[in-house]
């Protein structure tokens, strides 16, 4: 009897040890993982082919998930409505998201534009959220979105003219935008809670069965095994979709997600650095400073005042 507040008073210390780490520690190690996949995934692309890479990681991604869920035995969706939902979300991101950014690498983008781009789905969401879920929409989101699409525009115009070339791969980021921002809709419209780990499982299953067969009548350059390759998979594979996606779900969880949606905001310079330095890209000053406008847009646009 005697050692039980000893007990419940380690459980404390250790709840609040971890909501401590959640709110200092891990929403700076998620802006990392997350930020570091751009140029990251741009490397494991001069070893693949972009629906091959993508089809490989889906695989290896669904392969764990599987492992995961034996052992965790989670709930899975009850009903034929949420494995749907599961599968148009699945879609939207894996497929259109990830899909299209990959392609946009491929065809030339910079890294850091690409992150630019869609980083904007906060205000895409915001502005495009009451047509569709009836949320109101304030002067404060559509200043937000003019400055974010001039910022955006600004570090795209910044880095040279453009042309039929390099306008191709930014109308593919621009798509991979649309389907990052039609997932976040369609989830506030008819999206159900379900558990991480189905969720997840069913949605990389949906990339892999849609990618696969385009990767294998479409693609025909073979993949390299070198050991870069083989490191850029397991970090897309355990930092982005494991790691990375844990440590949101936990800090949501926590009641931190404020901290990851402020840290969003410094998604794209943070994925301009890492660029510079496993890829050498730089970013001329000028769009430096229209990268900063696009920023104050998304954090404008996102801002909500405390209660």
């Amino acid at each position: 009897m005697a050692q039980a507040p000893h007990i419940d008073g380690q459980k404390d210390s250790s709840t609040q040890n971890e909501n401590r780490w959640l709110t200092t520690g891990g929403p700076i190690l998620f802006l990392l993982l997350w930020s570091a996949g751009f140029p990251i995934a741009k490397t494991g692309l001069h070893y693949a082919s972009p629906l091959t890479f993508l089809a490989i990681r889906f695989a290896l991604s669904v392969g764990v998930l599987l492992a995961v869920c034996v052992m965790r035995r989670p709930q899975w969706p009850s009903n034929a409505r949420a494995w749907l939902h599961l599968g148009v979300v699945g879609f939207l991101v894996q497929v259109m998201y990830f899909g299209l950014s990959y392609l946009s690498m491929t065809a030339g983008i910079a890294t850091s534009v690409l992150a630019l781009i869609v980083s904007l789905q906060p205000i895409l969401v915001g502005v495009l959220a009451p047509k569709f879920v009836g949320e109101r929409i304030g002067t404060r989101r559509w200043i937000g979105l003019l400055l974010g699409l001039a910022g955006a525009a600004g570090v795209i115009i910044a880095r040279g003219p453009l042309h039929a070339e390099s306008l191709g791969p930014v109308l593919l980021a621009i798509g991979a935008l649309i389907g990052i921002t039609g997932a976040m809709l369609y989830e506030k419209r008819l999206g159900t809670a379900q558990d991480p780990l189905t969720s997840n499982l069913v949605q990389y299953s949906v990339g892999f069965v849609f990618c696969a067969p385009m990767a294998f009548f479409f693609e025909h350059t073979p993949v390299q095994w070198t050991p870069t390759f083989i490191a850029t998979l397991a970090y897309l594979v355990i930092g982005n979709s494991l790691i990375a996606i844990t440590l949101l779900l936990a800090m949501t969880r926590a009641g931190k997600v404020s901290h990851v949606a402020s840290l969003f905001f410094f998604v794209p310079p943070a994925a301009a650095v890492l660029s510079y330095f496993f890829l050498g890209e730089v970013l001329p000053a000028a769009a430096w400073w229209a990268m900063g406008v696009a920023v104050l847009g998304v954090a404008i646009a996102t801002w909500k005042p405390r209660k």
